[in-house]
């Protein structure tokens, strides 16, 4: 059973409550940015190169179209699709303000679940959560099931947004639901923000052009815990529980303010202005830091001392340094041992940073052969792994000069950030999930 901060995240001086303890956890990839909430896996060791006729273990087809991170628990991975069903009926057009380069809905969606075997890729099971026709097609390079669910090694727990909150176990019998209405997101742009767990409580944030809220729950009954009013815009980021003098916190990097909630009695505890609109980078936390960053209207990343933050914080000592170029939009950052790793806006220009001075450690590097990267780069075996949208990842070593390892390209197309698990690294793609393995 998952729980909350653990030895080897003591060991690594990361404050981020990561939501796991037990070393079968750390050996799995149970959340979005995996065990740690930092794009660690502590425990993988993955190839380096693999192509289409090399280092492929499988390669499955997946019906509908999905950028959530597939989950890896024991024998199975997990992961969400929408699947579109029936006829094609007359294209549907979002006309919420400010609507650009949207895709019309044009069929009925079926939100569904799957599990499939580590071994053989085989769909063990899949649960169908709900079918409608939605009301919003989000972005062209969007999707409708983006949202990545998350595991405590006993239960199984699904946000997908407007279509409702989901717990079931891990052979896909539901255990309770929420419907927690209908979003209305910025240039019905979609949805994207992933659940979170500490102990018993699980997070959800639903930030829209409605009524802004953070949700907490009873993650065995689904009780509501906490609805705490938000004066939030549209996010798609992910929060984060980090522990702060033996206190749980949430988290929460969006465009008025980066803001902490007492996970308990749901406080606000300490604001940060600094942010552009169309936050949809997850924050990372160490050292008794919170980095959160974004690039829209103009660049930015904050990195903010946990030790003394209280109330606004903006223009204090606690704000410990701060930038305007060179920041991520899509992705988010990667924080590895003491080396903070992020991309510029969607290119490939990798910036690498002391976390806890925001000094540089060296130039930021191009990337060569990869570009337009949605995928939140990924660390493990003294490696970092960054796909892109064209179907290369990168690889290099995680040192002070990153030399590059391989330049290894996929038939397929990448949003999803990689998953590393033990050998194993999973890259989903719109059409396949493919499981890359070093054969024996």
């Amino acid at each position: 059973m998952l729980r909350h901060l653990l030895p080897l995240a003591c060991l690594l001086a990361f404050s981020s409550a990561a939501s796991v303890s037990t070393p079968e956890a750390l050996r799995n990839w149970p959340q979005w940015r995996g065990p740690l909430a930092n794009g660690v896996a502590p425990h993988a060791n993955p190839p380096i190169e693999w192509s289409e006729k090399k280092n492929i273990r499988w390669k499955v087809f997946l019906p509908g179209k999905s950028h959530s991170t597939p989950i890896i628990f024991g024998e199975r991975v997990f992961l969400i699709a929408a699947v579109p069903v029936g006829e094609a009926q007359k294209p549907v057009y979002d006309n919420a303000p400010g609507t650009h380069d949207n895709l019309p809905v044009t069929h009925r969606h079926q939100f569904t679940l799957f599990a499939l075997s580590r071994q053989s890729g085989n769909v063990l099971w899949k649960k169908v959560l709900r079918e409608e026709f939605p009301h919003e097609g989000g972005h062209e390079t969007g999707s409708l099931a983006s949202n990545s669910p998350i595991t405590d090694g006993e239960h199984l727990y699904v946000f997908l947004g407007s279509r409702g909150l989901y717990c079931l176990d891990l052979d896909g019998q539901l255990k309770w639901q929420k419907d927690l209405g209908r979003m209305q997101t910025l240039h019905a742009h979609g949805e994207g923000s992933s659940p979170v767990l500490y102990d018993d409580t699980l997070i959800v944030v639903w930030d829209h052009e409605g009524d802004s809220f953070l949700y907490t729950f009873d993650k065995l009954t689904g009780k509501e815990r906490l609805k705490i009013p938000r004066d939030e815009k549209t996010s798609w980021s992910t929060p984060l529980v980090v522990e702060h003098e033996g206190k749980p916190q949430i988290v929460v990097s969006a465009t008025k303010r980066v803001r902490s909630y007492d996970l308990i009695s749901g406080k606000q505890l300490w604001e940060c202005a600094g942010l552009s609109r169309n936050v949809v980078s997850s924050p990372v936390a160490g050292n008794g830091m919170v980095i959160a960053g974004n690039s829209y209207d103009w660049q930015a990343m904050l990195a903010i001392r946990l030790a003394g933050a209280k109330g606004d914080i903006t223009d204090t000592p606690q704000l410990a340094w701060k930038l305007n170029r060179l920041t991520p939009y899509v992705s988010s950052p990667l924080l590895y041992d003491d080396t903070l790793y992020f991309l510029r806006h969607n290119q490939n220009i990798l910036s690498r940073l002391d976390p806890v001075t925001g000094k540089p450690r060296g130039d930021p590097l191009r990337l060569e052969g990869i570009r337009d990267i949605y995928a939140s780069p990924v660390g493990a075996a003294g490696r970092v792994y960054i796909t892109g949208r064209d179907g290369v990842t990168v690889v290099l070593r995680h040192d002070r000069d990153n030399a590059q390892l391989a330049l290894n390209k996929l038939d397929d197309v990448f949003s999803a950030s990689p998953a590393l698990v033990d050998k194993e690294l999973y890259l989903r793609g719109e059409r396949f999930l493919y499981c890359i393995a070093e054969k024996n």
